[in-house]
Parts: C-alpha cells; structure tokens; sequence
C-alpha cells in the first residue's frame, strides 16, 4: 500500500482507489488514538492555513473540520457566504482567489451546486475539500460511515449495508455507495419509487421499496432524513404517510431474525426516519460516526497537505 495518496484534493470518492480508503482509514486509526489522549493536539500542520468556504448551512460537518483542523494545529479562516461578496455578485473563482491571496494552503467547502468543487480545483491554484456538492457527492462523510462499520466488523468485505431515505436528493448516498462497493460491501437502497433516482441499477446495487425486506437482508442500515430542502415536487402524500412505511422503530427492529447496526449522518429528524428509542439503542452507532469524523478529517487534510509539501520539496 502506497503512504500517499493517488489524488490531490478530495472531489468525491469516485476519484479514489482502495489504496487510497485504506490509507486514510490507517491514517484515521493513529488520528483517532490522539484525539483520545489528554493532550489532543498534534503539530503536524503548524504551518497550514485551511479556509472554509461554507456556502450552505451546516452544523456537524462544518465543527467538525474546524475541530479536525485545530487538532492538527493549522491556522484556520471560517467563510459565511452570508453578508459576504458573493452576495453582491462575486464569481465563486474571484472570491477563492482573493482569499488565497492571503497565503491559503487548502480549501474545504460546501455548496449548493453539483461540480462545484471539481469546477474549483480547475481554477485555483489550492488544495480542495468537497465538504458536500449539493445532490452530488459528500467524500469525508461516506469515509467516516464506512471507517464505524470498520471499527464495528474490522471488516467490511462481504458486509451487507442498507441505505434508506431519500436517495434521490442525497449526496451522502451517492458516496457511501462509491466507497462501500470500492471496499467489498453489498449495497442495497430502500425508500419511495419516487425517491430512488433512476440510474441506480447502473451502479451495481440492489434496489428494494419494502423496508422489512431490506432490514431483513442487511448487517448495517444507513437511514437518510428526507431532504425537503432540496424538493421542489411533493415525492409522496404525506410525512405521516412516509413514516408508517419507511421509519424504523424498535417494534421493526425486534421482529428481525437477527440485531442489525443503525447508522444516520444527521441531522436525524427523530419520529420520521428513525424514532428516539432505536436513535439512542445499543444497536445505534450514530455517536461514534460523529467521533470518527474528525479523525477521518484530519486523516485527510494531513494526507493532501503532506503530499503537497513533498511536490513543493521536490520543485
């Protein structure tokens, strides 16, 4: 296995081989035992400062780079789009470009729309972090869902992982799929006819609209909150409706011939996807996906910084 990786930014998971998952993982295991010591931080980037660039809301994603960040001792510069230039008609390009005139090593960020941080890595002469593309791809998130089923099964060959929800508007669907099928897991997505896109039989996966089927069949389920800030169509009559055939519930989960594992990215919307009771069981490990997302944040921003020092050592 190569000790770096094959990419220089992170644009999606489709853009990585195993190498580079295992890699990162490895990297996250040594990062995880860290942030677990009483002193939590490392100097490895001393002399790295990151910028992000949120130009979507977040909570989880966006605390949890700062944090990755911190921990290895970068200096940091936090974006809004909010109030800022962008609003008076700035181009995306300009506006990354003058904040890199500040002396900016890497840049993670979030945007609404798909390609946006591929179309950033043309353009700009930086490292890039997609921390989320609109309906497209979420990389750091799949690499954390798949880093819990790993530390859980210390093995994902062979793992059968159900993603439920709304798959059609999830960026996180999209990755996890990317990355499970690159590391040996059998992939299933299971909601509404409505919300299954239709080029998903094109990805090697099974597709099913029955949700005891398919927790039937899985080891893992991955629940997806339906994303209704990204519905322009009414995908089905009623969240009511929704929940009867599509939310799991501790009832469901005790009808199983066998215990499965409960995943969420969040934000969990409790009562709909999944109820408080299954959220917070033993079978949930949504609290350690959360753990394991700045080790495997600050897996990745070291692995692409470190790359970078060794081209710029080399020119």
């Amino acid at each position: 296995m190569s000790n770096e990786l094959s990419v220089n930014h992170l644009l999606g998971i489709k853009y990585l081989n195993r190498d580079d998952l295992e890699l990162i993982f490895k990297t996250a295991d040594q990062f995880k035992e860290v942030i677990n010591r009483p002193i939590r931080k490392v100097p490895s980037l001393r002399d790295i400062t990151i910028a992000n660039l949120f130009f979507e809301n977040s909570t989880r994603t966006k605390l949890s780079f700062e944090l990755a960040e911190k921990r290895l001792s970068a200096d940091v510069i936090n974006f809004s789009a909010a109030g800022s230039s962008v609003t008076k008609g700035e181009t995306l390009v300009d506006t990354v470009n003058n904040i890199l005139s500040m002396k900016v090593d890497m840049v993670v960020m979030r945007h609404a729309k798909p390609g946006a941080a591929i179309f950033l890595s043309q353009n700009v002469n930086s490292i890039i972090v997609n921390a989320g593309d609109g309906a497209h791809e979420h990389p750091t998130q799949a690499l954390l869902d798949a880093y819990s089923i790993r530390e859980k099964y210390q093995d994902i060959e062979g793992k059968k992982v159900v993603i439920v929800g709304d798959i059609l508007h999830s960026r996180v669907a999209l990755s996890n799929i990317f990355c499970l099928r690159k590391l040996g897991a059998e992939v299933m997505v299971c909601g509404p006819t409505t919300l299954i896109p239709k080029y998903i039989h094109s990805l090697g996966i099974k597709v099913s609209h029955n949700l005891m089927e398919a927790l039937e069949w899985c080891d893992i389920a991955n629940m997806l909150r339906v994303q209704h800030e990204r519905q322009e169509l009414q995908y089905f009559p009623s969240v009511r409706e929704y929940v009867q055939q599509y939310g799991v519930t501790m009832r469901l989960l005790n009808r199983l011939s066998k215990p499965i594992t409960i995943m969420h990215p969040g934000p969990i919307n409790r009562g709909v996807e999944i109820s408080s009771e299954v959220a917070d069981s033993d079978q949930s490990i949504i609290l350690n996906q959360v753990e394991n997302g700045v080790a495997i944040r600050m897996a990745v921003l070291y692995l692409l910084a470190s790359k970078k020092e060794m081209n710029f050592a080399q020119t």
